[in-house]
């Protein structure tokens, strides 16, 4: 148990960004699952415009910290070539 007031304070301040952090990735989650249910569905307009809203939303992530920056621009990468593979 922390004894400080910074320590105490400090833990206040983790749950905080902790619960932050678990809305960020799920928000992410649920944009990558639209996207995978397009993909799945075999419409790649849909598809596309799903990794539109998608791809803003893990770059918001990556650059608040929640994924990784390569992460976020391999998963983008990933998909936009399944989406494409689509067409043929």
């Amino acid at each position: 148990m922390a004894n400080t007031p910074s320590a105490k304070k400090a833990t206040r301040k983790i749950a905080r960004r902790t619960a932050v952090n678990k809305a960020r990735k799920s928000r992410v989650r649920t944009f990558l699952r639209k996207v995978e249910e397009a993909i799945a569905g075999g419409d790649q307009a849909v598809a596309l415009q799903a990794l539109r809203a998608a791809e803003p939303e893990l770059m918001r992530a990556s650059q608040k910290g929640v994924v990784h920056k390569n992460t976020a621009s391999r998963k983008v990468s990933r998909l936009a070539n399944r989406i494409k593979a689509l067409q043929a």
